[in-house]
């Protein structure tokens, strides 16, 4: 199948939102782990490509999502959408702005616009400042992230260090009169020499004007939201037909197991509510794993019955993540984390879970990548952008759900194991 959109997003757990809103149209929509190896093929009309680059290197960022729009191209993808945070993680240095010049570059793209905006999880712009729900981002508890603390709640100063060509704004006031006017204001400011445009959006119906006058567009980027529009324009535009089939859930056992990295104000109460109903778990202690490794959580794995799905966590208060990176360094205290979850994941399979609930970006790239999964069948949502996934691993079928940090309710851990329970 000719590939008419091709994604690029910068975290796993961004990358299964993203797929899980494009799915709600009904199409196909397939989601490959890292840049395939392979030559093209068997591909959806959506094809997303999860990359583990939020806080990489800004060249090295630049590069896998460069080859990442290379396979895409060679897949017949004709228009494509940069991916990010709908937060707007990044530093002064990138990595949104670079990756987002690089893809202009490669596809002769003059323009491009930022919308990381969505409204159905608190997240809107206004006047080009980012709110989440009703608090500024720089007020919000993105202000104490561990590594990419947002200080600054406004999106056009944000990505005007990290770009070497203008950047500017089309209002609210603009968007409220339709997707010619931001079309319109789009092209002026184009004239301009203004390459990279912050769009404002409170409400979903914004996101379907924006795209809407984007849809033409070599180049979109945003949140994920932005892109849930585009299946049924395009399919308006005549560039595809409804292709519907949607993933059916393997058969699986029971077993599960519960991974949290995340230690975002919404994990930390995902985490209090579900140890509050009696499920076993386990609080991971970066310096504990920097010195001894994870032998201790792995002993307490093998003693667990599955059929409970236990929880094993690293999810601490702000002060805590910042002890611990002191003591160990910012890097080696998250990366300490990630091995750590990773090998309990391995030895979860091992012993009998096919079912997966892992919070955080970072921490579901590895986990990911440890089970050795390379694509993803989307299947039914838990919670907005938080779709249930079907992928093999080790030799059997197994179930995944990658949850970002801030998204979903506080009984979202209890939540998605009912959801998977309910899903046919």
């Amino acid at each position: 199948m000719t590939t008419v959109l091709g994604c690029i997003a910068d975290d796993f757990t961004g990358a299964t939102d993203l797929a899980g809103l494009l799915a709600r149209s009904g199409m196909k929509v397939s989601l490959r782990m890292g840049v395939p190896e392979e030559a093209p093929s068997d591909t959806a009309a959506f094809e997303v490509i999860a990359l583990k680059c939020r806080t990489s290197p800004v060249a090295e960022a630049v590069a896998e999502c460069r080859a990442a729009l290379d396979w895409l191209q060679r897949a017949g993808a004709q228009r494509f959408f940069w991916k990010y945070c709908s937060t707007f993680d990044s530093t002064a240095e990138g990595n949104i702005g670079p990756v987002a010049e690089a893809l202009m570059a490669d596809l002769g793209a003059a323009q491009t616009i930022y919308c990381p905006a969505f409204p159905e999880n608190g997240r809107s712009i206004y006047m080009g400042n980012l709110f989440v729900g009703r608090q500024l981002l720089a007020e919000s508890p993105m202000k104490d992230h561990p590594l990419t603390p947002m200080r600054d709640s406004n999106l056009v100063r944000l990505i005007e260090p990290q770009v070497t060509r203008p950047a500017g704004l089309v209002d609210r006031l603009t968007v409220a009169r339709g997707s010619q006017a931001v079309r319109e204001a789009l092209d002026a400011l184009r004239a301009d020499g203004v390459a990279h445009v912050v769009v404002d959006a409170i409400a979903d119906e914004d996101l379907g004007v924006i795209a809407k006058a984007c849809r033409n567009d070599l180049l979109m980027t945003g949140g994920s939201a932005l892109a849930m529009p585009l299946p049924h324009l395009y399919a308006e535009d005549g560039l595809m037909a409804a292709d519907t089939g949607g993933a059916t859930k393997p058969d699986l056992a029971r077993d599960a197991i519960v991974l949290s990295g995340s230690c975002s104000a919404m994990t930390r109460a995902q985490v209090a509510a579900y140890s509050a109903t009696g499920a076993p778990t386990f609080r991971l202690d970066p310096l504990t794993l920097a010195s001894e490794g994870p032998a201790e959580a792995l002993d307490w794995i093998s003693r667990q019955s599955l059929d409970a799905a236990p929880l094993v966590y690293a999810t601490a208060e702000p002060d805590q993540v910042r002890a611990a990176q002191a003591e160990l360094g910012v890097s080696r205290a998250g990366e300490v984390v990630e091995a750590a979850l990773a090998e309990i994941a391995i030895a979860a399979r091992e012993k009998g879970a096919r079912r997966f609930v892992v919070a955080g970006g970072e921490t579901s790239g590895a986990v990911t990548k440890a089970l050795g999964i390379d694509r993803l069948v989307i299947g039914a949502e838990v919670a907005p952008g938080v779709p249930w996934c079907f992928a093999r691993s080790g030799g059997a079928d197994v179930a995944i759900t990658l949850k970002s940090g801030n998204f979903g309710k506080e009984s979202f851990f209890a939540d998605a194991l009912a959801r998977l329970e309910e899903t046919s």
